[in-house]
C-alpha cells in the first residue's frame, strides 16, 4: 500500500471518480476531519449518507447523490494542498460559482462550509471547493 502524503485530497478524489462512474458508494480510510467534511457534503445535499464501518480497518462509507441518474456532484478543486496551504479571512471566503458551490474550510471551531463561516465571522484554511 502506497503511503498517502495528502489523505483529505485522496477521500475527494475517491468521491469524485465514484460519483462520474456512478457507483452507488465508495469506501476510503476513517478519519475525524474525513467524516467532518463527509457531514458537511451531506447537510449541502452532495451525498445521501456516509457510516463508520469498523472492523480490522476503520472505513468511511459514502453514498454519493445522484438526480436523474446523472451526479449532484460536477466538479471539486482541493485549493489547499500540504505544499501550498490557503488561508482566508472571513470577509475574504469565495463564493464558489456565484453561490451555487460550497467551499469547506477548517476553523478553529471545526471543520465547517464557507457559509457557515462567514455567519460566525470566521476564517481558517479553505480546504476544497466543491460545485
Amino acid at each position: 500500500m502506497a503511503v498517502l502524503t495528502d489523505p483529505i485530497s485522496d477521500f475527494l478524489t475517491r468521491f469524485k471518480n465514484a460519483a462520474r462512474a456512478g457507483n452507488e458508494e465508495f469506501t476510503a480510510p476513517y478519519s475525524k476531519i474525513k467524516a467532518d467534511i463527509a457531514e458537511i457534503l451531506k447537510q449541502e445535499g452532495y451525498i445521501w449518507k456516509y457510516e463508520v464501518v469498523t472492523g480490522e480497518h476503520t472505513d468511511l462509507k459514502v453514498s454519493p447523490k445522484f438526480v436523474d441518474g446523472r451526479p449532484v456532484l460536477t466538479d471539486l478543486k482541493r485549493v489547499s494542498k500540504p505544499g501550498r496551504r490557503h488561508y482566508v479571512g472571513s470577509n475574504d471566503i469565495p463564493r464558489v460559482l456565484s453561490g451555487l458551490g460550497i467551499s469547506i474550510l477548517s476553523t478553529s471551531k471545526g471543520v465547517m462550509s464557507g457559509s457557515s463561516a462567514k455567519r460566525q465571522k470566521l476564517g481558517g484554511e479553505i480546504l476544497a471547493n466543491i460545485w
